[in-house]
């Protein structure tokens, strides 16, 4: 018994699978999948086999076709498709594809195709913001995994991602992974035998990061660390000395240090203008990356480099690799609002104060001074955000205020939005109470006027800004999108939701996601919403950073405009993203017309930012000065005294020398970012060499035209009615009780229960709007294959689908025989363990007896399988006769043993030699692949196991001229 031989144990037949160790056996069903494997110990099996005789494995083989069971040649089509669709373990080099639930584009193999040519993988994907970086890297880890080369792995990742790639692992990479973090950790140590270590047990992990870099936690780790880590916005893992980012940046460093581990990095940020924080994140690819002066690379450490990192912009990704299809074009506007006159009140009179404690404070110490401008600020951004958020920071108690050395960061963390870090979306209390303590008794009770006023302007009647986003969400949900509001604070969220409940009544549901829930509670808020009717998100930044909300939402509203670019983008990128069904998403700039602090932010940032992106085509990170020359700006406008003070003024205008030096820097770091994405884009993978692999794989295991034409095939045969809808690729399938009625269990068992009983699918990806993906391993099309695959092995005369068919035909001038037969390989590669591969071959030949057949090309026994029809009648006698007959020349099946099948005979033989050329084209295909790791390729080697399964048989018999 050796792997790919066929036994028999339990009363049924299986398939012998490649095992770790002598002392047990794995078995896989004959018509099954990985899934279905059973491990028999050796010595157990020796011990009960002689009392229970059916738990001895012996030889068996593959039972033959019979005359009993002939169809047409639509059966043998279904036949031969349902036979491929039901394999997982595909002879071609990706065998990952045989288990995932998606179809990646060509660009995606990309990341692919490099860490299969590496020894360890040490990778850094650094692709544009909605790209696919985590389909990207989790195609590697399902590569590896799949390959034998790794048995574990772990992602580890901001806390509030956690979910998103447990949910990514399960749903497209039919993986069961373990979420690590502060609220589970209890619960998986419960379900971890004693002795063992929760990181040793669980082979897939989704750990936090922080979580995980903590000193409890940080040495156990490290020491059952599986031999693949993928590290995910990586951004906030660089070098940055006595910071909470410098532990995480140690904890991958000390990950890195194991020689022999793969690592790949994921960021759309990887340099933030500091190039010491960058080169420490290359270091963690090889320490001499570390040292190396990226401005001044030599070719020879551009190309090594290349070998490593790989980062595309969109409009490269386009432009390249033709996939213009997979992102959707974004629309960026501007929308504006006019204060009311009692908004307008409140505002001049905030701005009045504010500029007024700014300048009286200036004899104050230092501290005094620091905390009057944050609080300044602090009561601006409410003011402007919305009248719900000034009264919150106007009259709520901060608590237990900051320590004295840290309130220039936690006030500002309450300000300005976080580069790095989730955001703090409560109120700046904090920094307003703490001004309030600098303040004469008279300037207190200003403020307390000032909240005053805030209460009386709830509402759309004052709230110009409430009112004017009111009618753009209506208009926006009028042209069918789906917008979400991104807000500074919770009480604006808050707020901002209530009203727009009222407002559009039944007409949308309104969602509100803030920082105050947690993160399963946000998850549900979202799940909870119905995908066929309108729907509008309010949210604030807990949401905006790696998190997807492109299958629900196609519209973006800056309803507070963020102090950080890169927000912005990262609000954006959560709906124009890979994955997104609408072919166009709209982003919308919201600003008051008369408010001098939009303009500076606008100015200053965002419209640098803007000018940046349709120059480069990408988003280049906001240099950290950013926040600092922003305050000057602010700082300057503070001071200025005077009816000009009010009116919207350039920021270059202010006087403020720091924003022009500010503009070059940033302008230089997009030039360098334009540098870098032109020398690792990858092109030296060209579109065609990718697409090459990807047919090859798709050739055994079924491409999407493939799975379409199976479905709606054994659709009709099993009476599944589907229908096409006006919505170009989408169908229409009926689930409803009296559509299924007559189905068979397992195929009605499979299908959804969507509401209005109609299940919307398409087998396009993107897919459209409104349906879901069916792609070769979605749930009903592998459990569609796998009925009729069984059906016709163990069923003969099964009116569906069965294993002989014989027609009459115009598509030959000689009586010509198809043969579907699937093939198991050994691949056997050094220091690694063998492989089993399957594919299912068609082979044909003209003519009757042995001496006297030509065999035809691949492509014309496809071509023939695919499309001959019959064009005259042809009795079950003649079928049968012809059929009989055919069998009978293909010889003794099981005769000879699997090294000399074929010898004695002809036909046989010339199958023999057909599979061994098939055996060396994918030898030639698998080194080609790993070219570059001569280690690998010098052991490799496809060996087919013989015979192989005879699956069916298709008669063609030409037309009689008269």
């Amino acid at each position: 018994m050796h792997p790919g031989s066929i036994v028999r144990c339990r009363n049924r037949e299986w398939v012998v699978m490649p095992a770790d160790t002598d002392e047990v056996i794995v078995l896989r069903p004959l018509t099954g999948t990985p899934d279905d494997v059973v491990h028999i110990h050796r010595k157990l099996m020796n011990l009960v086999g002689g009392a229970l005789p059916f738990e001895r494995i012996t030889p068996a083989s593959f039972p033959l076709p019979t005359t009993d069971d002939i169809s047409d040649a639509t059966s043998a089509h279904l036949l031969w498709q349902a036979a491929r669709l039901t394999l997982r373990e595909g002879a071609t080099p990706f065998r990952s594809l045989g288990r995932i639930s998606i179809r990646p584009r060509t660009y995606q193999f990309v990341p692919l195709l490099m860490a299969l040519r590496l020894d360890p993988v040490r990778l850094f994907i650094a692709d544009d913001v909605g790209v696919g970086k985590t389909i990207e890297a989790l195609l590697v880890a399902r590569e590896l995994l799949d390959r034998g080369e790794i048995r574990r792995f772990c992602v580890l990742c901001p806390p509030y991602l956690c979910e998103q790639w447990a949910q990514e692992l399960t749903e497209k990479f039919n993986l069961e992974p373990v979420i690590i973090r502060s609220g589970t950790v209890g619960q998986l140590d419960r379900q971890t035998p004693a002795g063992r270590s929760l990181y040793e047990h669980f082979p897939i992990q989704v750990a936090s990061l922080d979580f995980v870099k903590t000193e409890r936690n940080r040495s156990q780790f490290l020491q059952f660390c599986p031999e693949l880590v993928i590290a995910d916005e990586v951004h906030g893992a660089a070098a940055a000395p006595g910071t909470n980012q410098q532990e995480r940046h140690e904890l991958l460093r000390a990950v890195a240090r194991k020689a022999d581990r793969h690592l790949i990095l994921l960021t759309a940020t990887p340099h933030s203008g500091i190039e010491d924080a960058f080169r420490s994140l290359l270091g963690l690819l090889h320490p001499k990356f570390g040292t190396w002066n990226l401005q001044t690379l030599t070719e020879t450490q551009r190309t090594e480099l290349a070998r490593h990192f790989v980062q595309r912009t969109r409009r490269d990704i386009a432009q390249t690799w033709q996939e213009t299809a997979c992102f959707p074009t974004r629309e960026s506007t501007d929308e504006t609002y006019a204060l009311s006159d009692r908004h307008r009140e409140l505002f001049e009179r905030t701005y009045a104060f504010c500029s007024e404690i700014v300048r009286t404070g200036a004899h104050l110490e230092k501290r005094q001074r620091r905390v009057r401008y944050w609080g300044a600020l602090a009561l601006l951004r409410c003011v402007m955000s919305s009248p719900a958020a000034a009264r919150t920071a106007l009259t709520n108690r901060a608590g237990v205020p900051p320590e004295e050395e840290a309130e220039a960061e936690a006030f500002g963390r309450l300000v300005f939005e976080s580069a790095e870090d989730r955001t703090d979306d409560e109120s700046p209390a904090p920094a307003v109470e703490a001004a309030n303590t600098t303040l004469p008794e008279t300037d207190r009770r200003r403020l307390r006027e000032l909240a005053r006023l805030a209460e009386q302007l709830h509402g759309p009647d004052d709230d110009t800004k409430l009112a004017r986003v009111i009618a753009i969400v209506r208009r926006l949900l009028q042209e069918g999108f789906h917008p979400i509001l991104w807000c500074r604070y919770v009480a604006t969220a808050d707020y901002l939701a209530d009203h727009l409940r009222q407002a559009l009544e039944t007409a949308a549901q309104v969602v509100c996601v803030t920082g105050r829930m947690g993160d399963d509670e946000r998850q549900a808020r979202i799940a909870d919403l119905d995908a066929e009717r309108p729907r509008v998100l309010v949210a604030t930044d807990c949401l905006s950073e790696g998190v997807n909300l492109q299958e629900l939402f196609t519209a973006v509203i800056h309803y507070d405009l963020p102090w950080n670019p890169n927000r912005l983008e990262q609000r954006e990128g959560r709906v124009d993203r890979y994955g997104q069904r609408a072919r166009r998403v709209r982003v919308i700039r919201f600003f008051g017309q008369d408010n001098p602090i939009d303009g500076v932010v606008l100015e200053v940032l965002l419209d640098k930012a803007r000018e940046i992106h349709r120059t480069l085509g990408t988003h280049v990170p906001v240099p950290e000065e950013s926040e600092s020359v922003t305050q000057a700006v602010l700082q300057a406008l503070f001071l200025r005294q005077g009816p000009r003070a009010l009116k919207r003024q350039l920021a270059l205008n202010l006087g403020v020398p720091e924003v022009e030096a500010f503009h070059q820097r940033w302008q230089q770091d997009a030039e360098r970012e334009r540098l870098n994405r032109t020398r690792f884009a990858q092109r030296a993978l060209k579109p065609e060499e990718v697409q090459r692999e990807v047919e090859a794989t798709d050739a055994v295991l079924g491409d999407p035209t493939a799975v379409r034409h199976f479905f709606l095939a054994a659709a009709q045969r099993l009476g599944l009615a589907v229908a096409q809808e006006k919505q170009p690729g989408v169908f229409r399938v009926s689930v409803s009780r009296q559509a299924t009625a007559t189905l068979p269990e397992p195929i009605r068992l499979a299908l959804p229960s969507p509401k209005g009983e109609r299940w919307l699918i398409s087998f396009d990806s993107p897919t459209p709007e409104g349906a879901e993906y069916i792609g070769r391993n979605h749930r009903f099309v592998a459990t569609l294959a796998r009925y009729l695959f069984e059906a016709a092995l163990n069923q003969p005369g099964n009116a569906t689908v069965s294993r002989c068919g014989a027609i009459r035909t115009r598509a030959v001038t000689a009586l010509t025989t198809i043969l579907l037969l699937r093939v198991r390989y050994l691949v056997e590669q050094l220091q690694a363990p063998a492989l089993l591969s399957e594919e299912v071959l068609v082979l044909a030949y003209a003519g009757l007896e042995a001496g006297t057949t030509r065999w035809l090309d691949t492509s014309d026994a496809l071509r023939l399988l695919a499309e001959a029809q019959p064009d005259a009648n042809l009795s079950l006698a003649e079928k049968r006769e012809l059929v009989t007959h055919i069998l009978d020349n293909l010889g003794a099946w099981q005769a000879e043993s699997a090294e000399r099948w074929g010898a004695a005979h002809p036909l046989q033989s010339a199958i023999r030699e057909h599979v061994a050329r098939r055996a060396n084209e994918l030898t030639e295909s698998h080194k080609r692949i790993r070219q570059a790791v001569a280690l690998r390729i010098r052991g490799l080697a496809v060996k087919p196991q013989f015979p192989p399964d005879l699956l069916g048989i298709l008669v063609l018999q030409p037309m009689v001229s008269r």
